[in-house]
């Protein structure tokens, strides 16, 4: 067989230059170009999953009822002082801060923010419970003529019961 007849064979089908070839690797491009679609499809469908579950309180850190307040901490009935929850803004998350209650008057906390909170005085005499966002607490029944408080669920959150008390304490928590 001379040189010329070698040129005139044609090439098995498949083999690297035909159109065979040409086709299928068109075909394995188009199969990774699907195959990375829908890696990148699924990671977006994943990633909105995730912020519908953070935005709907999913990432809430508990499903328990929220806890009765402590024992002698008053009732059902309105108190009378109300302080408002406006925020995760440290000595400025309560609205009057400092409170005006007096030994023996009842007082009130009225989650105005979008998050839930738990007030509990620093000496543990009053504690509101879990209050979920437009939640108010029950009276509760001041032992003391005045104190500090912070939100347990969110440390940095501080107040005071009158001022004669001193002025809320400085943040020392994780949150800080």
């Amino acid at each position: 067989m001379s040189s010329n007849d070698a040129s005139s064979l044609t090439k098995p089908a498949g083999a690297p230059g035909t159109a065979v070839a040409l086709f299928q690797s068109e075909a394995f491009a188009s199969d990774k170009e699907q195959n990375m679609k829908l890696r990148i499809f699924s990671g977006v469908a994943i990633a909105f999953a995730l912020a519908g579950w953070a935005c709907s309180g999913g990432s809430n850190y508990s499903t328990s009822p929220s806890p009765t307040p402590t024992p002698g901490g008053g009732g059902g009935g309105s108190a009378s002082t109300t302080i408002s929850i406006v925020g995760n803004l440290g000595g400025g998350s309560f609205t009057p801060n400092p409170g005006d209650a007096a030994n023996g008057t009842t007082i009130a906390w009225m989650n105005n923010d979008s998050l839930t909170h738990r007030i509990v005085m620093n000496d543990g005499s009053l504690d509101t419970g879990n209050l979920a966002p437009g939640q108010t607490s029950a009276a509760l029944t001041m032992k003391s003529n005045g104190g500090n408080y912070h939100c347990t669920i969110h440390p940095s959150m501080v107040g005071s019961i009158k001022s004669s008390t001193g002025q809320p304490p400085p943040c020392q928590g994780l949150y800080c």
